[in-house]
């Protein structure tokens, strides 16, 4: 009973969480993908057998006392699931689960025997909240409701005789648990869960089973693989050569008159400097906020651009190609804007001339061949690094 009364107060500690990072969600919004895995583990059941016992010799005219009760109260447990992962905080998974059969012998005096076994499967849907501890580790918390089918099956020898052999209940109940996970790459990722179900036993009472297991995710189109497209192919339409043209007849002698010379042409703007940023010099990881080391590296830009006379300053965001492009676009906007807003409110810069752009993965400097997904998460994303910067071009005219 301390073990469930704890496991209730981590039940309600977990709803707290969820409430946390729902409510934080948007601040660190991270890519959408579908998942599905496989579960396998160790069920261990909490079972009432005195009151199970109770109830099924109590139907008996005269019951035997009970003198001694053995427990089977291990199997093994499976569960099978598919999810969707709105951001890097919060996903909403569906289950199917089998807590394998727990089993116990009641002895009694006059001599006889009650077996029991209680078999317990079902579906779950569960919201799962995800705290990031790292590149690629994570805390899982999840709390959900599972609608479970207990099947019972009781024998007796002896002085015992069993009033009803096989029961069976179909009830919805709670379910919560917590874990850790671990990214080995963008398309396979493992879980340690301990996880609570609340079930019927099939006798008027509730149980508790306890899973403790080692999962295998395996998420789909995170975008960790794609590929930019070759480039379309449009054949050119021959055109004939157009026909000879016969010689002009000779002009005439021109008798040329002094003119004043014309103005010389205004020179045309042409690019004084262009700077690429990598964009952990600026930024944190999946962050859009300067870091003091970004701004330093701002104000000594903005200095040797003292007394230039520039017509326009394009900025432009870039991303590496992890995550979704909605998400890689949107962030490389938000970082190109956060270094206008700077260059404008501490470099004194005409916000007017300045434009910004989000980029995303759509040009990236490495090539698809040399930073496969099978590298790994870590070095996957060492490898990508050139494709996280921002570009800071700046045209107007020379002196």
């Amino acid at each position: 009973m301390k073990n469930a009364r704890a496991f209730q107060l981590l039940a309600l500690g977990t709803l707290g969480g969820l409430g946390t990072l729902l409510a934080t969600s948007a601040l660190a919004q991270d890519p959408t993908y579908t998942y599905g895995g496989l579960s396998v583990g160790r069920a261990t059941a909490n079972i009432n057998e005195e009151g199970i016992t109770a109830r099924q010799l109590g139907g008996m005219a005269r019951p035997p006392a009970v003198s001694s009760i053995s427990r089977d109260d291990k199997d093994t447990a499976y569960r099978l699931f598919l999810g969707y992962q709105f951001n890097r905080n919060i996903g909403l998974e569906a289950s199917y689960f089998h807590l394998g059969s727990t089993g116990f012998q009641a002895n009694t005096t006059p001599t006889g025997q009650l077996n029991g076994r209680l078999a317990v499967q079902g579906g779950g849907l569960d919201l799962v909240g995800t705290l990031p501890l790292g590149e690629q580790f994570a805390f899982l918390a999840r709390v959900g409701g599972q609608y479970a089918k207990t099947r019972d099956h009781f024998t007796g020898t002896g002085a015992v005789v069993v009033s009803n052999p096989n029961p069976s209940s179909r009830q919805f109940n709670y379910k919560a648990g917590v874990g850790l996970q671990y990214a080995f790459n963008p398309n396979f990722l493992m879980r340690l869960e301990a996880e609570q179900y609340k079930v019927s036993d099939a006798m008027d009472g509730h149980e508790r089973i306890r899973v403790y297991s080692l999962s295998a995710v395996f998420p789909f189109g995170t975008g960790a693989t794609r590929t930019a497209a070759a480039p379309e192919y449009r054949p050119v339409a021959y055109t004939a050569p157009p026909p000879p043209v016969a010689a002009p007849a000779p002009m005439p002698p021109m008798v040329m008159t002094p003119v004043a010379p014309a103005p010389a042409p205004m020179p045309a703007p042409v690019t004084l400097r262009r700077v690429s940023f990598s964009a952990e010099s600026l930024f944190g990881f999946d962050q859009s906020a300067l870091r003091p080391e970004g701004k330093a590296a701002l104000d000594t830009f903005a200095r040797e651009l003292a007394g230039t006379q520039f017509e326009v300053i394009v900025v432009e965001g870039h991303a590496d190609r992890i995550g979704s492009e909605t998400y890689n676009q949107k962030l490389s906007l938000q970082r190109a804007n956060a270094v206008k807003a700077y260059l404008v409110s501490s470099g004194g810069f005409d916000a007017g001339k300045i434009t910004t752009a989000g980029m995303g993965e759509s040009a990236p400097t490495t090539k698809p061949e040399d930073c496969r997904a099978s590298l790994g998460m870590t070095a996957l994303r060492s490898c990508l690094q050139p494709d996280r910067r921002v570009d800071v071009e700046v045209k107007g005219t020379r002196q």
